[in-house]
């Protein structure tokens, strides 16, 4: 039986990580509409809604850092993680597949697939966006990139991707908003 704190405890990560949700999806959806991908802005993220993610997201939510990777440090993988991944294109990890030459040597070597540049946009704005949602108000423009810096060495993602994604970083970085959307929507008219 679920006493009555813990009936609170759960209705306030319930309302709190659905407000942290819609929270990140509508300023991926400001962003990407910014640079002309509505559909993917209004689509964005929509798996979080799933069971196997939001039951993981009500569960381990704190409103400082991700669910998953706390699901990640209590139980060695997250299983909300594996799901959203594998069901949304603005991930690099969506973008692996077996090298071929596992085929040939027997080695499962997993090799990154290099990302549409539609996608790429949108992990850009996603990564501003959850940057600015964890960081509130001491967010500032150059977070992004250090996050992403702190993280590159670990990251499987195709190079060329990976040099776009933070040409874009460094741009918001060093000079703003304006221009790193700028520069997205280039990117976008590229492909």
């Amino acid at each position: 039986m679920i006493s009555e704190g813990e009936n609170k405890l759960i209705l306030y990560n319930i309302i709190g990580h659905t407000r942290m949700i819609l929270c990140h999806k509508y300023i991926v959806c400001r962003y990407c509409w910014k640079v002309g991908l509505y559909w993917q802005g209004i689509v964005h993220d929509i798996s979080k809604f799933s069971f196997t993610e939001f039951s993981v997201g009500v569960k381990y939510y704190t409103g400082k850092c991700s669910p998953n990777s706390i699901q990640k440090s209590r139980e060695g993988y997250s299983s909300a993680w594996l799901y959203h991944k594998n069901r949304n294109k603005h991930h690099n990890e969506y973008w692996l597949d077996y090298s071929e030459k596992m085929f040939v040597e027997k080695n499962e070597k997993i090799t990154p697939i290099e990302m549409p540049n539609k996608y790429l946009v949108e992990m850009f704005c996603d990564r501003i966006a959850a940057c600015k949602i964890y960081k509130g108000h001491s967010y500032s423009n150059s977070d992004p990139l250090e996050y992403f810096v702190s993280q590159k060495s670990r990251l499987l993602m195709h190079s060329n991707t990976m040099q776009k994604l933070e040409e874009l970083l460094m741009c918001l970085a060093l000079q703003d908003e304006k221009n790193a959307f700028q520069l997205a929507r280039k990117l976008l008219k590229e492909q």
